[in-house]
């Protein structure tokens, strides 16, 4: 029969770092500032939205990465969690003419989503950078096809 250790283990940064466990939040933030998740000193994109092949500093190679459509989604939530309220708390205090409102909400709500469209793909690279997703883990598992 096998004894039960009780010990409790306490998460700390210097544990993680030894066993080889990449900060998420560190990796989201570089990628969100358009850096290289591991480094944080080369650029992340070539273009708006075309992530690098691999990073000038570091050489870490960004084409696992399978960002997709979650950018685009995570700023819709995000901007529309802005804009929505302060759309109806406008309307309800101050009652404005249509033409105004529109005037107002569309550019806004236009300029913010750009705004936040790269920053917010690059920390979903972060992400997947950090977890080890697709083809980001150092040792990948045998047996299994590049995607």
């Amino acid at each position: 029969m096998e004894t039960v250790s009780t010990a409790t283990k306490v998460w700390t940064r210097q544990a993680a770092a030894s066993t080889g466990k990449r900060d998420v939040w560190t990796a989201m933030k570089r990628g969100f500032l358009g850096r290289c998740p591991r480094c944080g000193e080369g650029k992340l994109f070539r273009a708006f939205l075309k992530v690098d092949n691999n990073c000038s500093v570091c050489g870490l190679d960004f084409t696992p990465h399978r960002a997709d459509d979650l950018p685009a989604y995570l700023v819709i939530v995000i901007v529309g969690h802005l804009v929505v309220p302060t759309a109806l708390w406008i309307e309800t205090n101050y009652s404005p003419p249509v033409w105004l409102q529109l005037a107002i909400y569309l550019p806004l709500t236009l300029f913010a989503s750009l705004a936040l469209l790269q920053p917010v793909k690059g920390a979903v690279v972060g992400l997947q950078w950090a977890l080890k997703m697709h083809g980001f883990d150092d040792a990948p598992p045998e047996g299994i096809p590049p995607v």
